[in-house]
């Protein structure tokens, strides 16, 4: 990539804008430079000035797209008194009423299953991610210690994405039920209590 000037920085930016919204609308088979062009209305060279290969540019948007998520959790757990157990969940929760970011993550998901690549960004995503609600169940469940800790985040993390497909209308449908009992199960994961 050339160094950026502010200019070229808001210019590649619009570009991964673009991108997003093609991995978004029609999946990653769909996602080629010529399709990210088309969509971000400027001519094929000009895209491959900023991303000369599918490549670079599957890896920009997978990095700024897991950046952007990881930012997100980190703002709800790591700040000091981030609020409690419920904070969290209705932050975390939130991101599954925005259809384009679920449907994002199912293509990335789909992605990564056949791009090693994109499974490692996403194993590092999540990995990340699980370190986060690390942090959260320091301050509210002392009592764990730092394996069992380890263990309920990585759970906490496998629950709210698969529930995302389910909340999103995906695979299933959401109901005030299974929200009540999905609050239920994740509350006791970050609490010392075991879950019922």
């Amino acid at each position: 990539m050339t160094t950026q000037t502010p200019k070229g920085r808001q210019r590649r930016e619009a570009l991964l804008d673009a991108a997003e919204r093609v991995l978004a609308s029609s999946g990653g088979s769909e996602l080629t430079l010529r399709a990210v062009a088309d969509e971000a209305g400027v001519r094929l060279g000009h895209l491959q000035y900023y991303f000369p290969s599918r490549s670079a540019l599957l890896t920009a948007l997978l990095d700024r797209v897991l950046a952007s998520s990881l930012d997100r959790v980190a703002r709800l757990v790591d700040r000091p008194g981030a609020g409690g157990v419920d904070a969290l969940l209705d932050g975390v929760l939130a991101d599954h009423d925005d259809p384009s970011l679920v449907r994002l993550f199912t293509e990335i998901w789909a992605m990564a299953a056949h791009d090693p690549e994109a499974s490692a960004a996403v194993r590092g995503f999540y990995d990340h991610y699980a370190s986060h609600v690390v942090v959260f169940l320091r301050d509210h469940a002392p009592g764990l210690t730092g394996t069992a800790a380890r263990r309920r985040a990585e759970v906490f993390v496998m629950l709210m994405e698969g529930a995302a497909l389910f909340r999103s209308g995906i695979a299933g449908r959401r109901s005030a039920g299974t929200d009540a009992d999905l609050r239920r199960v994740l509350r006791a994961l970050l609490r010392e209590e075991a879950p019922g």
